[in-house]
């Protein structure tokens, strides 16, 4: 029974993942769109002192009307370094109360930018020559209201490679295309790396103050956005767009800490659920012996979720093609993450936030419910 629950694990897998190679955008260079509108690049960062010098240059040289970096209370010198690169700085405003770091940061962006299309995108992101090309044609090929991008994972550190291409696996593994475009609110994704709004959209629901107290703020704001009659589509940054999130093992242990549970819709039964079936399905077929060719299946397929992964994202160096081993691994290592999903505060950047579900989504509700009443909405600026 086991083994047959497995097996069937991995072919529903493979088929979405076969499903994601014929369908899943990609993004492709190319000359800008005919009708070009005005466009803010915006930059929440928070001691990203060492990171700016090697992916703000890219940003500069894009086109953009205007690329605004907001300083949200860093003690590393991170304003200073981004006007000597030549950014447009902001210096950022305390955080008040019920708001978390992040959509407080991109809410005081927001409100600063004068573009029709808004482009949050995170510092440690690195953007190539004509990457914000390849993103506006996607965003007017789609008639997008939300354009989110997945970044190529880059400049891996050996402890780094352990969870961090598990982004890509999550998303390309379990979340066919097809269903991701579907009108249902939970049937969305989205990476805060990389989101390009119209701004009629991004406004009608008061920016990121629909989002204020969440940890998963990306891809809630995308599911209010749907379920406000939004378009929300995902693409592949491919060669255009990369990122280095975590440069180790133990900051992705946090990183996948602080929105684990909010992955799991808020659920601490379904993070337990599937902290358990992860080892059932990855790494005690290891543990136990290989007697029947079905059993050597599940050996082999836990060896290569990972590789046919990053074939797809574009990722081939030999390193790439080895991540596979770490296959029957990946549970083992991700427990730390659990854990922390767990407790009932997590750490990040130097705060600490409650993690309440309950009230966090019914503060999300009430917000995304009065900027999408009547007198709110009709003066919202049109796309």
């Amino acid at each position: 029974m086991h083994t047959g629950a497995v097996l069937g694990f991995f072919a529903f897998k493979a088929a979405t993942l076969l499903v994601n190679v014929q369908r899943f955008p990609r993004l492709r260079g190319g000359a800008a769109p005919p009708r070009l509108p005005r466009v803010s690049l915006l930059v929440p960062a928070r001691n990203e002192a060492h990171t700016l010098p090697r992916t703000l240059p890219g940003l500069l040289v894009q086109g953009a009307d205007e690329v605004l970096v907001l300083d949200d209370g860093s003690a590393d010198g991170t304003a200073g370094v981004a006007r000597e690169l030549g950014a447009q700085v902001l210096e950022g405003r305390p955080l008040p109360p019920g708001w978390y770091g992040k959509p407080w940061a991109c809410q005081q962006l927001g409100e600063a930018a004068r573009g029709d299309v808004l482009v949050f995108t995170d510092a440690d992101v690195s953007w190539y020559p004509g990457a914000l090309n390849a993103v506006l044609h996607r965003l007017e090929r789609s008639g997008a209201d939300l354009l989110t991008v997945l970044p190529r994972p880059e400049r891996l550190t050996p402890g780094a490679r352990l969870l961090t291409p598990l982004v890509d696996v999550v998303v390309l593994s379990f979340l066919p295309y097809p269903f991701l475009q579907s009108r249902l609110p939970l049937a969305t994704t989205a990476n805060g790396q990389v989101m390009a709004f119209c701004r009629e959209a991004y406004g009608a629901l008061g920016g990121y103050g629909a989002v204020r107290a969440e940890l998963l703020e990306d891809t809630v704001f995308a599911r209010h956005l749907k379920r406000a009659g939004h378009r929300v589509e995902q693409a592949l940054g491919q060669g255009q767009i990369g990122v280095t999130m975590y440069p180790s093992y133990r900051e992705s242990v946090a990183g996948f800490g602080k929105n684990a549970l909010g992955v799991h819709l808020d659920s601490r039964v379904l993070l337990v659920a599937s902290a358990v079936w992860h080892l059932l399905a990855y790494t005690l077929p290891w543990l136990l012996p290989a007697r029947s060719p079905a059993q050597r299946a599940v050996r082999f397929l836990t060896l290569t979720e990972r590789t046919a992964v990053n074939l797809l994202t574009g990722r081939r160096q030999p390193a790439d093609w080895l991540e596979g081993l770490f296959g029957p691994l990946t549970p083992l290592f991700a427990l730390p993450a659990y854990g922390l999903a767990l407790g009932r505060r997590v750490e990040w950047k130097g705060r600490v936030y409650e993690q309440r579900p309950a009230s966090r989504q019914k503060a999300s509700r009430e917000a995304v419910k009065g900027a999408l009443r009547p007198e709110n909405t009709a003066s919202a600026p049109r796309r």
